[in-house]
């Protein structure tokens, strides 16, 4: 009896292996013919299942955005059952930076799929920016409860503050990227700012007061 092919599984480690290529060369650099090679199928194959490189890069976005989440979820695990709103930004933050060569793969390719999203209509015409909102949106939802439970100055503006930590979690990649510093300095920078959002490190409010007792004894 013939095996039967898993055409999703199979789509993923075609688009897997455009990731890993394009870690290595750029994604401007990547064709169809490379990613074949180093998916270990044939060139037909991976024009069956995508026919032009423009859905290739679009399905290989898809998968990156679905490896960073997997990330971000195995991180909070880690975490605890109820890591409360800094650990959980801690850690959505520090998923996108370049800290190890899976997280370095990620930062590159993605940047390189936002620098071609300016010059290719292909993938300028996607919602290229649905994840960046969707993060966006989450961070500030967190920032919210934070303030909610008296975890962060009341007047705090959570919107432009999540844009500015993603905005700056985003440079930090980019400077490690380059060479600029190090993961650790990045880590130190976006804790800097995490400690000014929220001055106790996030706790709650009751651990927060008897915090502030001792200090007074």
């Amino acid at each position: 009896m013939p095996k039967r092919v898993d055409h999703e599984e199979r789509r993923t480690q075609i688009a897997e292996a455009l990731v890993r290529v394009a870690g290595r060369r750029g994604l401007h650099a990547v064709g169809m013919r490379e990613v074949a090679a180093e998916a270990g199928v044939s060139l037909r194959l991976v024009q069956y299942y995508f026919e032009t490189k423009e859905k290739l890069l679009l399905y290989g976005l898809q998968q990156l955005a679905g490896q960073l989440g997997a990330r971000v979820a195995a991180r909070l695990r880690a975490a605890g059952d109820n890591p409360g709103p800094r650990a959980t930004i801690e850690a959505l933050l520090r998923e996108s930076l370049p800290t190890d060569e899976e997280s370095r793969t990620f930062h590159l390719v993605y940047t390189s799929y936002a620098v071609l999203a300016v010059t290719d209509e292909a993938l300028a015409a996607q919602p290229f920016t649905d994840g960046p909102n969707a993060a966006e949106d989450a961070v500030t939802r967190l920032l919210q409860q934070a303030q909610d439970a008296r975890l962060t100055a009341p007047d705090m503006d959570a919107r432009r503050e999540a844009a500015g930590l993603l905005a700056m979690s985003a440079g930090l990649g980019t400077s490690i990227l380059v060479g600029q510093r190090t993961p650790d300095s990045a880590l130190a920078v976006l804790r800097l700012h995490l400690d000014r959002l929220f001055p106790e490190g996030g706790a709650d409010p009751a651990v927060r007061l008897n915090s502030a007792a001792r200090k007074g004894n």
